[in-house]
């Protein structure tokens, strides 16, 4: 369903399972859709009693986009715009469980709207504010970051698809990119998506907005630290020193995940995890 969050702004918003279960709120990547979060891994955490909300934000999937190379919005937007949603929903308190950016944006939520957020999870992201000096991303993933040759042509489906396989082949664990499955998410997203090259370039371009820092504020509060041992853009050590930067905080550290959503030999252990099992 489509959500107004803001003044011409709407968001695809999904919600699955019972409308009384505990919610989960689930905040991507920069610039992924809902899709990026796999229909198998949300219905195992229906399965095990939960509300599971999805939605894209602003520039991906169906959500409102604006002109390549020029994203009207900040990253408190984003913020709101997660707010936003768990109001059109009717979910007074959620479990939000962010990935990569959408887990800088989950820190930043919690920080400024404590009293929505029933426990965090944060998965292959960093902390909000230095805690320390720690390895950047490996050499590969930054000659990727550099790479600034021509794109695909996004009016082409079967290039697009091919593209956005591609694009996340670098980010996974060695032994942890299931082709088949990232292939029929990219198939969907291409198919939903209504400007596949705002989604690829405008995220990537958002400015913070100057939300709360400090994670330390966050004790008290339950937290899972989620992290690869080979994740190249954030190595393992930033999920050690989130973890630790939380009095409290939990950590669950999965052998050959990289920058990815927890691959599916993993569920098991990160599905128990999340639900404090």
């Amino acid at each position: 369903m489509l959500v107004d969050v803001d003044e011409g702004v709407q968001l695809d918003v999904e919600v699955l399972g019972d409308e009384d279960a505990p919610a989960m709120l689930l905040l991507g990547g920069a610039g992924w859709s809902r899709d990026w979060w796999d229909d198998d891994l949300c219905a195992r955490l229906v399965a095990r009693g939960r509300r599971v909300i999805r939605h894209d934000p602003r520039d991906t999937g169906a959500s409102t986009c604006w002109p390549v190379g020029a994203p009207d919005y900040t990253g408190q937007e984003l913020v709101t715009d997660a707010l936003a949603v768990l109001d059109a929903v009717g979910v007074a308190r959620a479990h939000v469980v962010g990935l990569s950016a959408g887990g800088g944006t989950a820190q930043e939520l919690a920080l400024a709207h404590r009293e929505r957020i029933t426990a965090l999870t944060l998965i292959a992201t960093t902390a909000i504010d230095p805690v320390g000096d720690l390895p950047g991303p490996t050499p590969a993933i930054r000659a990727v970051f550099a790479d600034e040759g021509p794109g695909p042509d996004w009016s082409d489906p079967e290039a697009a698809v091919t593209a956005l396989v591609e694009a996340e082949r670098p980010f996974a664990g060695p032994d942890a990119f299931d082709e088949k499955r990232i292939r029929a998410i990219a198939e969907r997203v291409v198919a939903r998506s209504r400007d596949l090259a705002a989604s690829t370039t405008n995220p990537f371009l958002v400015t913070d907005g100057g939300g709360p820092t400090g994670v330390r504020e966050l004790a008290g509060l339950p937290v899972l630290v989620v992290h690869g041992t080979a994740d190249p853009v954030f190595p393992v050590e930033h999920g050690r020193a989130l973890a630790a930067a939380i009095p409290g905080a939990r950590l669950l550290e999965l052998e050959g995940m990289g920058h990815q959503v927890p691959p599916e030999p993993t569920w098991d252990r990160f599905v128990d995890a999340a639900l404090g099992k």
